[in-house]
């Protein structure tokens, strides 16, 4: 390990490492390939991630930061392995840039012990060379392990040990790399294009209504956003946006190869470079899609990701077409019961919550009491059964009690996700039957109430993304922090 001056010079150096690193383990991994030559040990010695350290041994009190990321709770040595530096640039620098400045920290790079598995350097699609199975690249390049891929420092389950640095973030490199690969096999688009805003939603009616707003949103303004991007790498530039180039280039999207796909709508910053729009997931339904996707999204930091998408409206007075903003969460979904027991509370986000009503407000035109008869806030209930209206009598005294107000399969673990992997959340749904009360969706009627109700409330997702864009602070809450949280977000 080597000390550093300052958070931009330790960044470009653990770039300067991870590039060094993969870029030896990738010219022997061509090598072997193409001459059947392994590496020896020391070159192996070069296939490992970068770590960072940070040193803080304070003269005095702690300082009170009140803060809810980038801050220690104690002396001592914190630190973590990382991989695409290059890529997480800003988001290191903001965490390092308080911890230097307000506690007097000192950083040190270097390489670590944790080695990189080659198909984490291997570009995706590239085929193996003839007669070299998988056995046989083992035997000579890392490859990942499940036994050092986990979420023990995220729930709460890592242990001091001795004189071992305590945990700098939430996810290691090993543990990073995992979920960038599962990315692109789920979403189908390269994870880099993926944004710090994410809107989640679980029917394709959305994904329409997205790609139409974003082509106009890339003819209307072409500098504030750069381009669409589709599964399968389908790139929609500013310039391409209007006619028939745009249509041509969606319609060749393989969307339907992947489980889950994506679609980002990249913004430029400041400066004109990429990374500050919204991405919107096709997660389809259920509670086990919902865990995977936010499994994997967690590790690039999101700053908000939002469920927009349909329920079941439980209250006579609602009407289709309704919105729901959940305020809580009745967990029926069973998938996160070891992790986040359902007696533990997941709260509601204030700064989220005002967003979302107001945007509601803002796109819809109505206020007080107009706006009251369309979105109420409330408890939804979340299956992991999709006929649970099949147990009605089991399940009818559970619903009394919490006062539900809307049905679904995906938001209550979203919600508990973004509590458990400390990532704001949030959750609008819109009312598409109300199974309790007869009316239940039918082919026409559900056409009609699509084409109404899909449009206006994607645009009020989106609303509320660009106005918790523009108003960052306090969104980050101490609410999703534990007392022996990691220094970094």
């Amino acid at each position: 390990m080597e000390t550093v001056a300052d958070p931009e010079t330790a960044v470009d150096r653990l770039a300067a490492l991870h590039a060094a690193a993969t870029g030896s383990l990738r010219d022997a991994l061509t090598r072997f390939l193409a001459d059947g030559v392994p590496p020896d040990a020391a070159e192996r010695l070069t296939f490992r991630y970068p770590e960072l350290r940070l040193t803080y041994r304070p003269t005095g009190p702690l300082p009170r930061i009140t803060r809810a990321t980038a801050k220690f709770q104690g002396p001592g040595v914190y630190a973590t392995t990382l991989t695409q530096p290059a890529h997480f640039r800003a988001y290191l620098l903001e965490q390092l840039r308080p911890l230097v400045q307000d506690y007097g920290a000192t950083i040190e790079v270097g390489l670590s012990a944790q080695e990189i598995p080659y198909p984490y350097v291997v570009e995706p699609g590239a085929e193996l060379a003839r007669g070299v199975t998988s056995s046989d690249l083992a035997r000579y390049f890392p490859t990942p392990m499940l036994s050092s891929v986990g979420d023990e420092i995220a729930d709460g389950l890592w242990l001091e040990a001795g004189d071992e640095p305590r945990p700098l973030a939430l996810f290691d490199g090993p543990r990073v790399d995992y979920s960038l690969r599962r990315l692109v096999h789920y979403t189908g688009a390269d994870w880099r294009q993926i944004q710090p805003w994410i809107l989640l939603t679980n029917y394709h009616r959305y994904v329409d209504q997205f790609v139409r707003v974003g082509l106009k949103a890339l003819a209307a303004e072409p500098e504030r956003y750069a381009r669409l991007v589709l599964p399968g790498g389908i790139v929609v530039e500013a310039g391409e946006a209007a006619g028939a180039q745009a249509d041509a280039l969606i319609a060749a999207s393989p969307w339907h190869r992947f489980q889950m796909p994506a679609y980002h709508l990249v913004a430029r910053d400041g400066q004109g470079q990429p990374g500050q729009g919204t991405s919107l997931v096709n997660i389809g339904v259920g509670p086990s899609n919902a865990k995977t996707i936010t499994d994997h999204l967690a590790v690039l930091r999101p700053h908000c990701w939002l469920m927009v998408g349909h329920c079941g409206g439980l209250r006579q007075s609602q009407t289709i077409g309704d919105y729901v903003l959940a305020h809580g969460y009745l967990r029926r979904d069973r998938i996160l019961d070891e992790l986040v027991p359902p007696d533990v509370p997941i709260p509601a986000l204030a700064e989220v919550q005002v967003a979302l009503q107001e945007a509601a407000a803002s796109v819809t035109g109505e206020r007080e009491e107009a706006l009251k008869q369309r979105l109420r806030t409330g408890t939804v209930v979340t299956y992991d059964d999709r006929n649970w209206e099949l147990r009605w009598s089991q399940e009818r005294r559970r619903i009394n009690l919490s006062r539900a107000i809307g049905v679904d399969m995906e938001s209550g673990t979203i919600a508990a996700q973004g509590y458990r992997l400390r990532v704001p959340y949030g959750t609008l749904l819109c009312v598409s039957d109300k199974p309790l009360h007869g009316e239940i969706k039918l082919p026409g009627a559900a056409n009609a109430f699509y084409e109404r109700a899909v449009g206006e409330h994607l645009l009020i997702g989106l609303a509320t993304l660009d106005s918790l864009r523009r108003n960052r602070h306090g969104l980050h809450s101490r609410k999703l922090r534990s007392f022996d949280e990691p220094p970094f977000r």
